[in-house]
């Protein structure tokens, strides 16, 4: 059996885990980030639409989620008192949205010199 299969195999085991997307709210100590999920719906009588959040306290285990950083979040066992959920991955990083803005005002700058 090689690796993937195995993975597949002890995943199908475990049941599927809960999945959740959201954005880093506080970079709180070593490998553990704060992550505001945020949740909108009808509200049931008014059908006014309402937004919801809640934090979650995520295992980090490189570092690699920044404050503004809208990241994916599995449910995983108890790793400490509070952790109850890891890092699946980086959708979109604060980092990249600043290059991209800087470049996107340096792009117009050169415009405008240029008439």
């Amino acid at each position: 059996m090689n690796e993937e299969a195995k993975k597949e195999a002890s995943a199908a085991s475990r049941g599927l885990r809960k999945t959740r997307r959201g954005v880093v709210a506080k970079k709180s100590g070593d490998k553990t980030v704060s992550v505001l999920v945020e949740r909108r719906f009808a509200h049931p009588v008014y059908g006014k639409q309402i937004t919801v959040g809640k934090k979650y306290h995520v295992h980090d285990e490189k570092n690699e989620a920044g404050v503004g950083d809208v990241v994916e979040i599995a449910e995983t066992r108890p790793l400490s008192a509070t952790k109850r959920w890891r890092l699946v991955k980086v959708l979109v990083s604060e980092k990249a949205k600043e290059a991209a803005a800087e470049a996107r005002a340096e792009a117009i700058e050169a415009k405008e010199e240029g008439k």
